[in-house]
């Protein structure tokens, strides 16, 4: 059944949502054009007063709240959600029976004030999901009190990892992470925790079909001040989802569909109570996260006569109006990267450089394959590439 809705993702897909800089505005007017199914309501305002919305679809027994981009630059499971309210509203039997078996309560966007210059953090330059014991940002206390009100028996706790994280034994790039989080320090496992690692079981069996070698388990050590550690040790469920990197999709655009269907399998397993039948074991084969790969990986290149390998990276920064992103690169590895991969990864006998090559400095120099130039940067800034 779910891959009957990955073939036809097309159908569904949010197409107003175009790349990850939407803002507030435009998840507003979205909201307000669900139709009467959708029931929506306010919670409360960010630091710069704008509205923390909430919506509920579906009249089954078992509660189910999905909250986003608390950190205002991780937009994927945003985008994923408005690809949800579509289906909803679509004749699947998969639809269906999420109206009929669940209640859903779904906060869109946590963090406007971040979302609208594309930062982590809030307007008072809190990280929101670091704020669960203090409570000083006002966009905490909504996501608090919201779970406190509903309690809800399962939470999806949705965002965007760094684009280095890989997935062990693949050297591929961590399209998606799941973690059941711990509840305590000592990483134990009850009843709720069990239950969360049950759903992503079933979610990475249909997830990894579709997404081979693409899939890890984040690392799961306790945050005493994170949101999903502490909503699962108050009894909710709690999976965390995070969009990692994937070849060539820098908005997140192929990352999005997986992303949507990772949810729809997570709440498939919950509506027909799959995940009861399901074994613990198949949890812990899923393969951790690691960091095995770089942005750019140049090889056999000679520098002070030996041969070695350059490993680069990017930061990724916001422009000043917050809808659009800029890339610094830098030497971030010298020597023996065979154990690694890239995203874009350059060998030849014939490749040769012009310029310097000092570890964690800026990038610039000339990559030249014979006498072509195929890659070349200036203080940090990607000049050229080869196509």
């Amino acid at each position: 059944m779910i891959k009957s809705v990955f073939d036809t993702y097309e159908t569904v897909k949010e197409k107003r949502l175009k790349d990850r800089f939407f803002k507030h505005n435009t998840i507003v007017d979205l909201v307000n054009q669900l139709p009467a199914d959708f029931e929506i309501k306010e919670l409360g305002q960010s630091v710069k007063g704008k509205s923390i919305n909430l919506v509920k679809y579906g009249n089954g027994f078992t509660k189910i709240m999905l909250w986003s981009q608390m950190h205002g630059d991780e937009a994927t499971g945003t985008m994923a959600l408005f690809d949800l309210f579509n289906f909803l509203q679509s004749n699947h039997p998969l639809a269906q029976l999420i109206s009929e078996k669940c209640q859903l309560f779904i906060l869109p966007m946590v963090n406007p004030d971040g979302a609208e210059v594309f930062t982590r953090r809030n307007s008072q330059q809190i990280d929101i999901n670091r704020d669960f014991l203090k409570e000083v940002s006002p966009e905490a206390k909504v996501l608090k009190q919201c779970r406190a009100a509903i309690k809800p028996d399962f939470g999806f706790n949705l965002h965007d990892q760094v684009t280095l994280w890989s997935v062990t034994g693949t050297l591929k790039p961590a399209t998606l992470s799941f973690l059941a989080p711990a509840f305590d320090e000592e990483l134990n496992i009850n009843e709720t925790r069990k239950n969360a690692m049950l759903v992503i079981a079933d979610m990475f069996s249909d997830l990894d079909q579709l997404l081979p070698k693409h899939i890890g388990l984040f690392d799961d050590e306790f945050e005493p001040r994170a949101f999903g550690d502490n909503f699962q040790k108050a009894g909710t469920s709690t999976i965390l989802i995070e969009a990692g990197g994937y070849t060539n999709d820098y908005e997140k655009q192929e990352i999005r569909k997986h992303y949507f269907i990772a949810i729809l399998s997570g709440l498939f397993s919950i509506a027909t109570k799959s995940y009861s039948q399901q074994d613990l074991k198949n949890y812990f084969v899923i393969p951790k996260n690691n960091k095995q790969i770089f942005h750019v990986l140049i090889h056999g290149i000679v520098l002070d006569g030996i041969e070695v390998s350059i490993g680069i990276n990017y930061e990724e920064c916001p422009s000043s109006n917050g809808c659009s992103t800029f890339k610094t690169y830098s030497i971030q590895d010298i020597g023996d990267l065979s154990f690694c991969d890239a995203y874009q990864n350059y060998s030849s006998p014939s490749l040769s450089l012009n310029g310097n090559i000092t570890l964690y400095q800026p990038a610039n120099f000339e990559l030249l394959d014979g006498d072509k130039t195929i890659l070349s940067f200036e203080n940090g800034n990607l000049l050229f590439k080869k196509d």
